[in-house]
C-alpha cells in the first residue's frame, strides 16, 4: 500500500483509529488502577575478592575467599551472586522474619489488607516466593552489587532486603570460621602425627651412626679426607712407576757394557761417577799406547809389549770392577723401587676399599638424614600454619560489607500508569491502523470514481449523494423521515438541493459526451439490484425535462418494475400491453407532475421478458416513440443476473452503468462492464450512486457547495 493510499485509508476510517486508541488507553488505565502497587527496596553490598590481612601478606588464611586473577575474580563474583539469591539464604531470611506466617507477604498484599483464604506455608515455600521477588544486579566495572526486592508494602520490602543482606554477611563469616575450625582440627592431627614421625627419624639416624661408628666428623669431611689420601697415593704410585722405568733403562744400559772393551760406558754414568770417568780415561790412554807399540812392529813377547799389556789388563780389571759395582748398585736400587711401589699399591687399594665402604654407609646415612629433614620441614610447616590458622580463626574477618543500607521506598515502581496509558494508546493506535488498512485492503466495494473508472474502463459521468444527507433549504433531512413524495422525485421537488445539482451535472456530461451525435435513447442499468439504477434514471430524466426536452421514462424492468409506484401510475397499461396492442399507444396520457416528463410503465408482468425486448415489435415501438419524444430514458433490470439489459444496450444510443458507493462489488461491476463490452453496444459512462458528501475524501466534493446552494435557494425563493 502506497503512502497516499495509507493516508486515504486513515482519513476514511479515522473514527475507528481514534476509537481504538482511546479504548486501548482507557483499558490500560483501568488495568493499572486495578493492579497492586509494587515497591522496591535496595541494599548495596561491596564484595572484595581479596580479604583484609591484619597479620600481613605472608600470613594467609586456609579458606580462600577470593583470587588474584581476573577470570578467577569473575567466577568468584558470579558464585557470590548465586549465593545471595540461593534457597539457603532465602530460607534463613524467611525463618528469621517468620515470613511463612505472614499472609500478606505470601499473597503480595500491603499490610492491613487481609487476603482471603491464605493459610501459612512452609519455610521452603516462603523462601521460593522471596527468591521470585529478589533481584541481584552487579554494578558494572566495580565491586558493588545491588540487591533489590519487590513487595506490595514498602516497610516490609525494606525490612526483608536488610535482613537478607545481614543473613548473607553472617553466613559468609560463619562459613569462613567453620572452614577454619575444620582446617585447625586437621592441622592439629597432622601435627601430632608428624611429631612422632620426626622423633622416630632422629632415633633411627642416631642408631645408624652409632652402629657404623660414624664420628662427629661429617660424612662429607671423611669422604674428603679419604679422597685426598687416594689422590696422594696415586701421585706416589705414578712417580714410582716412572722411577722404575728409569732404573730399568739404566740397568739395561749397564748390562750392555762389553767386558773386553769396557770403554763403551753410558755418558750419564761417566758424568755421575768421576772415578769411573778417570778409569775409563786411563783405559783409553793405555789402549792407545798399546796400539802404538804394536804398530811399531814389536812382537808380543817384547818387553815393552808385555809391560803395556800388563798395565792395560790392570786398568781394564779396575774399570770392570767399578762397572760391576755400579751395576750391583743399580740392581739394588731397582729392587728397592719395586718393593716401594708394591707397598704404595697396597695402601692405594686399602684407601679405595675404605672409600667404597664409606659410600655404602653414606647412602643409608643420607636416606635416613633426608627422611629426618623432610619430616622436620613438614612438622615446621604444619606447626606454622597451625599457629596462623588459630590466629585467623580468632580474627573473624569478612570481605563483604554494606555500602548503602536499604531505604524506605518513596513510590511504587509498578504499575506505571502513565507508561501503561501511553502503551495502551499506542497499541490501540496500531490496532486501529491495522483495522483501517485491513478494511481498506479486504473491502472489495467501490468507494470512489477512480475505483469505478479503474474497474470498468468507462468514463465517469457523475455521482448522486445519499438521500439521507440531502440539505433542504439549508436544513438536513433526518434519516428515516417520510418525504411528501418519493425521493426519486426530489430533483423536481427541491431543484436547489445537492441531488438536483448532481443530476444536472450528469445530464450535462451525458449531453456533451458526443456533441455531434444526439443521445436520444439512453439505457440505465447496474450490475446488481439495489445499486440505484431506477433512482439515477428518474433523476436524469427529470433533469433533462427541466432543460426543456420532451423526455420519456420507459420502464423496461419487466421483472421488478417500480416506475408506476414512483409516479403514481397504474401498471395495467404499459410496455407489455402496448407490444401486444398498438392501439394502446397514447403518449398524451403518460404525463407526470414534472413538466415535459412522461412515463410508460412496464405493464403486466410477462413470462418471457428477454424475448419481448429482443422482438421486432419492441424495436418498432422504440421507433414510434422517437417521433413523440426528444429523449427516452430506459430503466432495465441488472445486467449480471439477467440478459435484458445486454439486449437493450444494442437498441439505444448509449448505456449508463450505475454502481452504489461502498456497496457495489468491484468484481461484479467489472463483470457487468465486460458484458456490455462483449455485446458491443455504445457506452456513455458510469454513475456512482448513494455517495456520502460528508466523507472526508477528495472525490466527494459536493460537501463544499452548501453556501453556494443555500445562496441559490434564497435567490429562487426571492
Amino acid at each position: 500500500m502506497s503512502v497516499v493510499a495509507a493516508w486515504r485509508a486513515i482519513g476514511k476510517h479515522w473514527i475507528l483509529v481514534v476509537l481504538t486508541t482511546f479504548v486501548g488507553a482507557l483499558a490500560l488505565v483501568f488495568y493499572s488502577m486495578g493492579q497492586t502497587k509494587i515497591y522496591v527496596a535496595r541494599v548495596t553490598l561491596q564484595i572484595d575478592p581479596r580479604p583484609p590481612s591484619p597479620l600481613g601478606n605472608n600470613v594467609q588464611s586456609v579458606v580462600d575467599v577470593g583470587s588474584g586473577t581476573y577470570w578467577s575474580n569473575q567466577e568468584y563474583y558470579k558464585t557470590q551472586f548465586k549465593i545471595i539469591a540461593s534457597q539457603t539464604v532465602a530460607g534463613a531470611t524467611a525463618r528469621k522474619l517468620a515470613l511463612q506466617n505472614d499472609p500478606n507477604f505470601i499473597a503480595q498484599r500491603p499490610v492491613g489488607q487481609l487476603p482471603a483464604n491464605t493459610a501459612p506455608v512452609s519455610v521452603e515455600t516462603a523462601a521460593q516466593i522471596l527468591r521470585s521477588r529478589l533481584k541481584v544486579e552487579p554494578e558494572r566495572d566495580s565491586r558493588l552489587v545491588v540487591v533489590s526486592l519487590e513487595d506490595a508494602d514498602p516497610q516490609r520490602a525494606q525490612r526483608i532486603v536488610s535482613a537478607l543482606a545481614d543473613v548473607y554477611i553472617e553466613r559468609n563469616v560463619e562459613n569462613v570460621v567453620e572452614s577454619t575450625s575444620s582446617a585447625m582440627d586437621w592441622l592439629g592431627a597432622q601435627l601430632d602425627k608428624l611429631k612422632g614421625e620426626l622423633l622416630k627419624s632422629e632415633l633411627a639416624l642416631y642408631g645408624y651412626k652409632r652402629e657404623n661408628g660414624i664420628s662427629s666428623v661429617s660424612i662429607d669431611d671423611q669422604s674428603s679426607i679419604i679422597g685426598g689420601e687416594l689422590r696422594q697415593l696415586n701421585s706416589v704410585v705414578t712417580d714410582l712407576r716412572a722411577k722404575i722405568e728409569k732404573l730399568k733403562s739404566r740397568v739395561g744400559a749397564l748390562r750392555k757394557i762389553d767386558p773386553e772393551n769396557p770403554a763403551g760406558l753410558p755418558a750419564a754414568e761417566l758424568a755421575a761417577n768421576t772415578l769411573l770417568a778417570q778409569l775409563r780415561q786411563d783405559y783409553v790412554s793405555v789402549q792407545r799406547d798399546y796400539e802404538g807399540i804394536e804398530a811399531s812392529g814389536k812382537g808380543a813377547n817384547h818387553p815393552e809389549m808385555l809391560s803395556i799389556a800388563a798395565r792395560k789388563e790392570l786398568v781394564r780389571k779396575a774399570l770392570l770392577t767399578e762397572v760391576r759395582g755400579i751395576q750391583d748398585s743399580a740392581d739394588r736400587e731397582l729392587n728397592a723401587a719395586f718393593a716401594e711401589a708394591k707397598g704404595v699399591a697396597g695402601l692405594l687399594e686399602d684407601g679405595k676399599r675404605r672409600a667404597m665402604d664409606l659410600s655404602r654407609v653414606e647412602i643409608d646415612y643420607r636416606r635416613l638424614e633426608r627422611s629426618k629433614n623432610n619430616t622436620e620441614k613438614l612438622y615446621s610447616l604444619v606447626l606454622e600454619r597451625t599457629k596462623e590458622t588459630d590466629l585467623t580463626r580468632l580474627l573473624r574477618f569478612n570481605n563483604i560489607r554494606v555500602v548503602d543500607p536499604a531505604l524506605l521506598p518513596k513510590g511504587p515502581v509498578r504499575p506505571k500508569t502513565a507508561l501503561n496509558t501511553a502503551l495502551g494508546a499506542f497499541g490501540g493506535l496500531l490496532v486501529g491502523l491495522a483495522l483501517a488498512f485491513l478494511r481498506e485492503t479486504f473491502d472489495r466495494t467501490l468507494k470512489s470514481p477512480d475505483d469505478l473508472e479503474r474497474e470498468t474502463g468507462f468514463a465517469f459521468l457523475g455521482l448522486l449523494p445519499l438521500f439521507e444527507t440531502i440539505a433542504v433549504g439549508g436544513r438536513r433531512r433526518r434519516a428515516g423521515a417520510r418525504p411528501e413524495a418519493p425521493h426519486e422525485l426530489l430533483v423536481h421537488e427541491q431543484p436547489t438541493s445537492r441531488l438536483a445539482e448532481a443530476a444536472r451535472a450528469i445530464r450535462t456530461n451525458v449531453l456533451f459526451m458526443s456533441p455531434d451525435r444526439q443521445q436520444r435513447r439512453i439505457l440505465v442499468t447496474s450490475a446488481a439490484s439495489g445499486d440505484g439504477k431506477t433512482t439515477v434514471a428518474c433523476c436524469l430524466a427529470i433533469a433533462m425535462a427541466q432543460a426543456g426536452h420532451r423526455v420519456l421514462i420507459l420502464d423496461c424492468d419487466l421483472r421488478r418494475p417500480r416506475m408506476h409506484r414512483i409516479f403514481g401510475k397504474s401498471n395495467d397499461v404499459g410496455v407489455t400491453s402496448v407490444l401486444l396492442d398498438r392501439t394502446l399507444l397514447t403518449p398524451e396520457t403518460w404525463g407526470t407532475a414534472v413538466p415535459g416528463l412522461s412515463v410508460l410503465p412496464s405493464g403486466p408482468l410477462a413470462p418471457n421478458p428477454a424475448e419481448l425486448v429482443q422482438s421486432d415489435r419492441f424495436a418498432s415501438l422504440l421507433t414510434e416513440l422517437d417521433k413523440h419524444f426528444d429523449r427516452i430514458v430506459i430503466d432495465s433490470p441488472p445486467i449480471v443476473p439477467v440478459t435484458d439489459a445486454a439486449i437493450l444496450s444494442k437498441c439505444v444510443d448509449g448505456t449508463i452503468l450505475v454502481a452504489r458507493a461502498f456497496t457495489s462489488s468491484r468484481d461484479l461491476v467489472s463483470h457487468a462492464a465486460r458484458l456490455l463490452r462483449d455485446v458491443g453496444g455504445p457506452i456513455l459512462g458510469t454513475v456512482l450512486n448513494a455517495v456520502d458528501p460528508d466523507r472526508r475524501t477528495e472525490y466527494y466534493y459536493y460537501g463544499g457547495d452548501r453556501r453556494y446552494n443555500s445562496s441559490y435557494a434564497s435567490h429562487q425563493d426571492a
